[in-house]
Protein backbone atom coordinates (compact mmCIF):
# COMPACT_ATOMS: atom_id res chain seq x y z
CA UNK A 1 0.00 0.00 0.00
CA UNK A 2 1.66 3.77 -0.86
CA UNK A 3 2.93 5.84 2.03
CA UNK A 4 -0.11 7.79 3.33
CA UNK A 5 1.40 11.69 3.26
CA UNK A 6 -0.14 13.82 5.99
CA UNK A 7 -2.65 12.96 8.58
CA UNK A 8 -5.12 11.91 6.45
CA UNK A 9 -6.25 11.21 2.88
CA UNK A 10 -7.65 14.72 2.33
CA UNK A 11 -4.22 16.02 3.53
CA UNK A 12 -2.70 12.94 1.43
CA UNK A 13 -4.10 14.34 -1.65
CA UNK A 14 -3.36 17.91 -1.01
CA UNK A 15 0.12 17.33 -0.67
CA UNK A 16 0.35 15.05 -3.39
CA UNK A 17 -1.58 17.73 -6.07
CA UNK A 18 0.78 20.23 -4.06
CA UNK A 19 3.98 18.43 -5.00
CA UNK A 20 3.20 17.66 -8.43
CA UNK A 21 1.91 20.94 -9.25
CA UNK A 22 4.85 22.62 -8.73
CA UNK A 23 6.91 20.03 -10.48
CA UNK A 24 4.35 20.84 -13.73
CA UNK A 25 4.53 24.71 -13.30
CA UNK A 26 8.37 24.22 -13.47
CA UNK A 27 8.47 21.53 -16.50
CA UNK A 28 5.83 23.31 -18.34
CA UNK A 29 7.73 26.57 -18.12
CA UNK A 30 11.33 25.28 -19.14
CA UNK A 31 9.67 22.51 -21.85
CA UNK A 32 6.70 23.01 -22.80
CA UNK A 33 3.11 20.97 -22.32
CA UNK A 34 4.50 18.56 -25.64
CA UNK A 35 7.83 17.67 -23.72
CA UNK A 36 5.98 16.68 -20.11
CA UNK A 37 4.91 12.99 -19.11
CA UNK A 38 3.63 11.93 -16.18
CA UNK A 39 6.18 9.37 -15.72
CA UNK A 40 9.01 12.46 -15.51
CA UNK A 41 6.60 14.70 -13.74
CA UNK A 42 6.00 12.22 -11.15
CA UNK A 43 9.87 11.08 -10.74
CA UNK A 44 10.25 14.48 -10.27
CA UNK A 45 7.67 14.98 -7.07
CA UNK A 46 8.88 11.86 -5.71
CA UNK A 47 6.17 9.64 -6.40
CA UNK A 48 5.54 6.00 -7.84
CA UNK A 49 3.86 5.88 -11.33
CA UNK A 50 0.77 4.13 -10.19
CA UNK A 51 0.21 6.74 -7.44
CA UNK A 52 0.55 9.56 -10.60
CA UNK A 53 -2.18 7.68 -12.07
CA UNK A 54 -3.90 7.24 -9.23
CA UNK A 55 -4.41 11.25 -9.45
CA UNK A 56 -4.41 12.13 -12.75
CA UNK A 57 -4.72 9.12 -15.38
CA UNK A 58 -3.43 11.22 -18.24
CA UNK A 59 -1.40 14.42 -19.16
CA UNK A 60 -4.69 16.03 -19.99
CA UNK A 61 -6.16 15.25 -16.99
CA UNK A 62 -2.62 16.50 -14.88
CA UNK A 63 -2.89 19.58 -17.02
CA UNK A 64 -6.47 21.03 -16.89
CA UNK A 65 -6.14 20.34 -12.78
CA UNK A 66 -3.37 22.37 -12.51
CA UNK A 67 -5.06 25.02 -14.30
CA UNK A 68 -8.25 25.22 -12.35
CA UNK A 69 -6.23 25.29 -9.29
CA UNK A 70 -3.84 28.01 -10.71
CA UNK A 71 -7.28 29.59 -11.49
CA UNK A 72 -8.87 28.96 -8.19
CA UNK A 73 -5.82 30.71 -6.55
CA UNK A 74 -5.65 33.71 -8.70
CA UNK A 75 -9.37 34.41 -8.38
CA UNK A 76 -9.62 34.39 -4.81
CA UNK A 77 -6.34 36.98 -4.67
CA UNK A 78 -7.92 39.29 -7.09
CA UNK A 79 -11.07 39.62 -5.24
CA UNK A 80 -9.49 40.09 -2.09
CA UNK A 81 -6.98 42.39 -3.89
CA UNK A 82 -10.41 44.32 -5.02
CA UNK A 83 -12.50 44.32 -1.85
CA UNK A 84 -9.58 46.58 -0.38
CA UNK A 85 -10.09 49.62 -3.04
CA UNK A 86 -12.84 51.93 -1.53
CA UNK A 87 -13.62 53.71 -5.16
CA UNK A 88 -14.35 52.44 -8.51
CA UNK A 89 -11.65 53.99 -9.54
CA UNK A 90 -9.24 52.49 -7.60
CA UNK A 91 -10.74 48.87 -7.91
CA UNK A 92 -10.57 49.14 -11.86
CA UNK A 93 -6.89 49.86 -11.37
CA UNK A 94 -6.69 47.59 -8.44
CA UNK A 95 -8.02 44.86 -11.32
CA UNK A 96 -5.78 46.35 -14.39
CA UNK A 97 -2.59 46.65 -12.15
CA UNK A 98 -2.87 43.08 -11.00
CA UNK A 99 -3.86 41.31 -14.55
CA UNK A 100 -0.56 42.68 -15.68
CA UNK A 101 1.54 41.87 -13.05
CA UNK A 102 -0.04 37.85 -13.44
CA UNK A 103 0.74 38.06 -17.17
CA UNK A 104 4.39 39.80 -16.42
CA UNK A 105 5.22 36.95 -13.83
CA UNK A 106 3.42 34.27 -16.01
CA UNK A 107 5.71 33.39 -19.31
CA UNK A 108 4.27 31.42 -22.16
CA UNK A 109 5.54 27.73 -21.88
CA UNK A 110 6.78 26.83 -25.18
CA UNK A 111 5.78 23.90 -27.74
CA UNK A 112 1.72 23.66 -28.67
CA UNK A 113 -0.35 26.04 -27.66
CA UNK A 114 -3.09 25.09 -24.94
CA UNK A 115 -5.71 25.41 -26.98
CA UNK A 116 -4.32 22.90 -29.67
CA UNK A 117 -2.84 20.33 -27.36
CA UNK A 118 -6.11 20.17 -25.49
CA UNK A 119 -9.46 18.49 -26.42
CA UNK A 120 -12.19 20.61 -27.09
CA UNK A 121 -13.98 19.81 -23.86
CA UNK A 122 -10.91 19.87 -21.73
CA UNK A 123 -10.19 23.34 -23.24
CA UNK A 124 -13.64 24.81 -22.41
CA UNK A 125 -13.20 23.61 -19.10
CA UNK A 126 -10.26 25.40 -18.42
CA UNK A 127 -11.69 28.95 -20.25
CA UNK A 128 -14.27 28.62 -17.67
CA UNK A 129 -12.52 29.81 -15.30
CA UNK A 130 -11.93 32.78 -16.90
CA UNK A 131 -15.84 33.74 -15.67
CA UNK A 132 -15.12 34.45 -12.26
CA UNK A 133 -12.43 37.41 -13.71
CA UNK A 134 -14.82 38.52 -15.96
CA UNK A 135 -17.54 38.91 -13.10
CA UNK A 136 -15.43 40.88 -11.10
CA UNK A 137 -14.79 43.13 -13.92
CA UNK A 138 -18.50 43.52 -15.12
CA UNK A 139 -19.01 44.20 -10.95
CA UNK A 140 -16.28 47.50 -11.30
CA UNK A 141 -17.84 48.63 -14.41
CA UNK A 142 -21.52 48.56 -13.27
CA UNK A 143 -21.09 50.84 -10.62
CA UNK A 144 -18.41 53.04 -11.87
CA UNK A 145 -20.01 53.60 -15.64
CA UNK A 146 -23.44 52.85 -15.18
CA UNK A 147 -24.70 54.58 -18.23
CA UNK A 148 -22.16 52.39 -20.24
CA UNK A 149 -22.57 48.40 -21.26
CA UNK A 150 -19.99 46.44 -20.09
CA UNK A 151 -20.57 43.60 -22.77
CA UNK A 152 -18.94 46.28 -24.58
CA UNK A 153 -16.33 47.48 -22.56
CA UNK A 154 -15.10 43.97 -21.44
CA UNK A 155 -13.98 42.56 -24.62
CA UNK A 156 -11.94 45.23 -24.82
CA UNK A 157 -10.46 45.58 -22.13
CA UNK A 158 -9.24 41.97 -21.75
CA UNK A 159 -8.30 41.97 -25.25
CA UNK A 160 -5.72 45.38 -24.03
CA UNK A 161 -4.62 43.17 -20.61
CA UNK A 162 -3.93 40.31 -22.64
CA UNK A 163 -1.04 41.66 -25.17
CA UNK A 164 1.79 40.89 -23.65
CA UNK A 165 3.88 43.73 -25.13
CA UNK A 166 2.67 46.36 -22.62
CA UNK A 167 4.43 43.92 -19.87
CA UNK A 168 7.43 42.59 -22.45
CA UNK A 169 9.23 45.79 -21.52
CA UNK A 170 12.74 45.73 -19.48
CA UNK A 171 12.12 45.00 -15.85
CA UNK A 172 12.99 48.80 -14.57
CA UNK A 173 10.11 49.96 -16.97
CA UNK A 174 7.62 47.40 -15.96
CA UNK A 175 5.96 49.54 -13.24
CA UNK A 176 5.60 52.59 -15.68
CA UNK A 177 4.25 50.45 -17.89
CA UNK A 178 1.89 48.86 -15.63
CA UNK A 179 0.56 52.46 -14.38
CA UNK A 180 0.11 53.82 -18.14
CA UNK A 181 -1.90 50.79 -18.67
CA UNK A 182 -4.26 52.03 -16.06
CA UNK A 183 -4.85 55.49 -16.84
CA UNK A 184 -5.58 53.96 -20.62
CA UNK A 185 -8.13 51.76 -19.20
CA UNK A 186 -9.46 54.05 -16.80
CA UNK A 187 -9.59 57.21 -19.63
CA UNK A 188 -10.91 54.36 -22.15
CA UNK A 189 -13.85 53.73 -19.81
CA UNK A 190 -14.45 57.25 -19.17
CA UNK A 191 -13.76 57.04 -15.55
CA UNK A 192 -12.23 60.13 -13.79
CA UNK A 193 -8.29 59.55 -13.43
CA UNK A 194 -8.07 60.73 -9.98
CA UNK A 195 -4.93 59.97 -9.10
CA UNK A 196 -5.14 60.34 -5.46
CA UNK A 197 -8.09 57.03 -5.64
CA UNK A 198 -6.60 55.10 -8.07
CA UNK A 199 -5.34 52.53 -4.96
CA UNK A 200 -1.49 51.89 -6.08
Amino acid sequence: MPKIIGRSLEEHRREVRSRVFDVLRGQLYERGFDAITLAGVAAEAGLGRTAMYNHFPDKESLLVAFVEDEATRYVERLKAAVATADTPVAKLATFVRLQLRVLAEYHLPPGTALASALAPAAYRRISAHADPITDQLREILAVGVPDEDPELMIPMITAALGSRQVVDVPPERLDDAIEGAVRFVLRAVGMADDRENLGN
